[in-house]
């Protein structure tokens, strides 16, 4: 995992670390299109971390099939691994999910998950780099 020191400063250094999709995601406040992420149907055990900065954000135990088309989780690693924010984007009122560390794009928060948080963080699979055990 890198050092904050290592983080890109600008947004060209971010561009020439992410893939364009990844820097559309993560800097721009993109989304992926359902169900074509890589992760979707991960089942591996293991720690999902932010792709920008290698953060810890999800481990695999709270991953579940929401059925929405994108890698659902209904708790974070720990309380200051991401950051929640209003969104008001495309005439709607959401939550956005933005990762503690690096302040990148992640998805967004619903509260229609599970029992053990009733929360649905539906996070980019692009947004997301996932370590096995």
């Amino acid at each position: 995992m890198g050092k904050q020191s290592d983080m890109p400063k600008s947004e060209d250094e971010w561009k020439r670390k992410l893939s364009p999709e990844q820097y559309h995601v993560l800097r721009e406040r993109g989304t992926e299109a359902p169900f074509t992420g890589k992760y979707v149907k991960n089942g591996k055990d293991g720690m999902y971390h932010c792709a920008g900065c290698g953060a810890a954000l999800f481990p695999s135990g709270t991953k579940f099939d929401s059925g929405t088309g994108w890698p659902s989780f209904f708790d974070a690693a720990k309380s200051d691994a991401v950051v929640l924010k209003k969104d008001f984007s495309h005439l709607m009122i959401r939550t956005e999910v933005i990762c503690g560390k690096c302040g990148s794009h992640l998805g967004h928060v619903f509260n229609d998950g599970p029992v053990e948080t009733g929360k649905r963080y539906c996070i980019n699979s692009c947004a997301l780099a996932f370590r096995g055990k």
